[in-house]
């Protein structure tokens, strides 16, 4: 009875998310119907014959615009809400998240780097921004857990806490000194921090898809670790777990997805944090749920907090970063408060 329950919330959450991608494709300052929108969709796929009824400009603003930007809305918060669930379990700490290793901290470096000097590569174009974010990201987390096995040698949990806050907070403080040198640029950086999907096209989306689906595979190999290593560290060893190795292998897949979210959309916060705690109130505390309906439900989020963000104050767009928080932190609360009175 039990497993059916989870095969009927599995399927509700998928059919949500459905609706939200179906909602984030036709709501806007021109309304296109699920009919149109799935026409187009045959059209560009299968070469289906369009919609009589369908101005051209309304196939453009759908496959060009709308589209793009809600599936790299759903990819991105997979991404951090997947990273989030298994920081999360790894460090054993229901208010860790997968900015905790500094990822975010060292992606608004690099990116910083590359807006105040300008810097442009032909070879790479528009994608130097995004690589660069995640090259800075990656090693910062690199860094963070480099300086914790040095100190100390079995990895624990407050070590690696301890130092991506340090790092974070080093890092934040060269990336406040870089704003206040180059004011002129100040505009760019503080909307890069808070987050938009505003330009994405169907090029970031394969990207963003391509490292989805292989972190996520990758982490689902390690689901039977992850929920022994959420009940300690010495359990886990007990039943046979390399610790050390599993941990730094998941929080590098952790990373590189943070990383591939950040660099494309900016500092996105509370998906990878209010979403994994709805999934386990929703679906139990196995990773072998959590993780793939992890991405569902934060997938959904995003792509719903993208809508409200550019069609609340239409014409103008809020950043995606304050929406998210508006509505992340009363839900982590109602999560949290409602699970601890549930115990």
């Amino acid at each position: 009875m039990k497993q059916k329950n989870v095969v009927y919330k599995c399927i509700l959450s998928i059919a949500f998310a459905v609706v939200v991608l179906i909602m984030a494709a036709g709501l806007g300052s021109v309304r296109i119907t699920p009919g149109q929108i799935l026409g187009v969709i045959a059209n560009r796929l299968f070469a289906r014959p369009l919609p009589e009824d369908l101005p051209q400009s309304m196939v453009s603003i759908l496959w060009d615009i709308r589209l793009p930007r809600a599936c790299s809305a759903f990819i991105v918060g997979a991404m951090l809400s997947v990273s989030g669930a298994i920081v999360q379990a790894l460090l054993q700490n229901p208010l860790a998240s997968s900015y905790t290793l500094g990822v975010s901290s060292g992606a608004s470096l690099g990116a910083a780097i590359i807006i105040v000097n300008e810097i442009t590569i032909p070879v790479i174009g528009t994608l130097l921004l995004p690589v660069t974010g995640f090259l800075f990201g990656l090693a910062t987390v690199m860094l963070v857990i480099f300086f914790s096995a040095k100190l100390d040698n079995n990895l624990r949990n407050h070590t690696i806490i301890l130092f991506g806050m340090i790092v974070s907070l080093f890092v934040n403080g060269i990336l406040t000194m870089l704003s206040a040198a180059y004011s002129r640029h100040m505009n760019r950086l503080i909307l890069w921090q808070m987050g938009t999907f505003a330009g994405r096209r169907w090029m970031h989306v394969g990207i963003l898809l391509a490292v989805c689906i292989l972190s996520c595979l990758a982490a689902a190999f390690f689901h039977k670790e992850l929920d022994l290593m959420s009940f300690g560290e010495e359990q886990s060893q007990a039943m046979g777990v390399e610790v050390r190795r599993t941990r730094f292998i998941l929080l590098v897949l952790s990373a590189v997805m943070t990383g591939a979210a950040v660099c494309f959309t900016g500092v996105i916060g509370f998906i990878d944090l209010a979403a994994p705690h709805a999934v386990r109130r929703l679906f139990g505390s196995s990773h072998r749920y959590v993780l793939p309906m992890s991405a569902v439900i934060g997938g959904s989020f995003m792509a719903l907090a993208d809508l409200l963000s550019r069609t609340v104050l239409s014409p103008q767009e809020i950043p995606v970063g304050a929406v998210t928080a508006l509505l992340g932190a009363p839900f982590f609360l109602w999560v949290y408060f409602g699970t601890r009175g549930k115990r």
